[in-house]
């Protein structure tokens, strides 16, 4: 082996740079040429090829935690003798003196944010479990504070947001609800741990502000499954099914599909719930629908066709938001008498206490308890011939002589009377006698936009296209 002209170093000096070679090289390593060289640099080398790891982790251990480290640069370089070497000593402070790793990190500090909707059945307890809080003084604040019982607890329905320490205490608490839905305003309870430690709590009340979602979705089953799987609140849903009258919602067929844009009521930045639908496409069994909702200066708003023929009928498809038909209009088996006779109306399944509307404007001609039909409301329409009845209520929330507008709640659904079960039973009766409501529904009037707006209403048109074109392709980007 060719020898260098530069003077040979003391042992102790090539420690460094001998592993760092070791460290780099230890694969090509030559005992012959150590055994030559120096008997104990011999001995380190076949002792770092056996226990590579143990060797590697010594020197780790000895480079992370001295008070300062030495490094050098080797080359393997033919002429490597020619080149100078110089030494660089720098201390560096060890990252772990004085502290162990679990000091290190109890110091770090953050916050956890979280929101819920509440339950009917909710505790103070099994809300903020929900919410990740694990505080006594906050559980027993949301139990003795009135506030919280009569706004929070046994509500459903209500956004719930907690700020949680690193310790999961509960910093702050927020409680967000809509009060009155023709103010245009929300309530927020603030529950906030102050410097004390205490909790306090305080009520206010500010505007909810009006965002708009596009979305879209495919028929598998229901109209309500194919909203749910794509996030549309059951609301909205409804509104899809009152918007065209012309498409029996129960009976859907797969692969049918809409989009819709509409609106959203935030509270804070946080939806708290669905407005009106601004404008929707439904595509059923091939035929294309479409609508959106314009309002002439001085009327009443309503959804049209987007070439400006009105969608909106004299009467609603159903009383009923949430249900299904469980008996139509015409022969069956009365469910008490066990007899065959003639049903002269339809009814709903439904959970009690859904919501249960008028079809239709008019006045309220009798609310109250009648034999076989429990609480029942009789409304008479804007054609007097018309008169709906809305029977097996669980309770009554209109009085004779009020008047009414299409989708006015009038009770909920119930069970009294001669019921086996929760439903609405809902009647047409044109001059007193019978008609399958169906019938009525499809063949009221719709009325198309007046010559004066015409203008205004094809530029809303034209951008709620836009918009349609525009939730299309997110729903299909998403679906993929």
């Amino acid at each position: 082996m060719e020898q260098s002209d530069a003077p040979a170093a003391a042992p102790s000096s090539k420690l460094p740079l001998f592993l760092a070679f070791l460290a780099d090289w230890k694969p090509v390593l030559n005992f012959r040429f150590f055994s030559a060289s120096n008997p104990l640099l011999a001995r380190l080398a076949q002792s770092f090829q056996r226990h590579p790891k143990r060797i590697t982790a010594a020197i780790a251990g000895l480079l992370l935690t001295a008070g300062g480290g030495a490094f050098a640069v080797a080359s393997l370089d033919s002429e490597a003798s020619a080149l100078s070497v110089r030494t660089v000593i720098s201390p560096v402070s060890s990252l772990v003196e004085g502290s162990t790793l679990a000091e290190l990190t109890s110091n770090v500090d953050y916050a956890l944010y979280r929101s819920e909707y509440t339950r009917y059945t909710d505790t103070a307890e099994s809300l903020l479990q929900r919410l990740g809080v694990a505080d006594p003084e906050a559980e027993a604040f949301l139990r003795t504070t009135a506030q919280v019982r009569q706004h929070v607890l046994g509500r459903s329905g209500r956004l719930v947001s907690a700020e949680v320490d690193s310790n999961h205490r509960l910093r702050q608490l927020t409680v967000r609800w809509v009060k009155d839905e023709s103010s245009g305003m929300f309530q927020r309870l603030t529950l906030q741990r102050n410097a004390q430690d205490k909790f306090e709590s305080r009520i206010e009340s500010a505007p909810l502000t009006v965002n708009t979602r596009l979305a879209g979705g495919t028929i598998h089953s229901t109209l309500f499954a194919a909203t749910d799987a794509a996030g549309i609140p059951d609301s909205t849903a409804a509104q899809i099914a009152d918007i065209f009258p012309e498409i029996n919602f129960h009976r859907l067929f797969k692969g049918d599909r809409f989009t819709l844009v509409y609106e959203t009521l935030e509270a804070d930045g946080e939806p708290l719930r669905a407005g009106r639908v601004l404008t929707a496409q439904f595509v059923n069994r091939g035929k294309t629908y479409e609508a959106m909702w314009f309002q002439e200066p001085n009327q009443r708003g309503s959804y049209y066709a987007l070439d400006g023929s009105s969608l909106r009928r004299a009467y609603l498809n159903t009383p009923v938001e949430f249900s299904r038909i469980s008996s139509t209009f015409g022969g069956r088996m009365h469910p008490i008498h066990k007899t065959w006779r003639r049903h002269l109306g339809t009814d709903y399944a439904a959970p009690t206490g859904t919501k249960v509307r008028t079809v239709g404007d008019g006045v309220v001609e009798f609310a109250g308890w009648q034999n076989g039909f429990g609480n029942v409301v009789y409304v008479k329409h804007t054609n007097p011939s018309h008169v709906t009845v809305y029977a097996h209520l669980s309770r009554i929330d209109v009085r004779k002589g009020q008047r009414l507008e299409q989708g006015d709640g009038i009770g909920a659904v119930g069970s009294t009377g001669w019921s086996t079960g929760p439903h609405l039973h809902f009647e047409f009766r044109v001059n007193g006698q019978h008609q399958d409501p169906s019938t009525i529904v499809a063949e009221s009037e719709a009325n198309p936009i007046s010559e004066k707006v015409k203008q205004a209403f094809q530029a809303q048109a034209d951008q709620m296209r836009a918009q349609l074109a525009s939730a299309a392709l997110i729903y299909t980007a998403n679906a993929q």
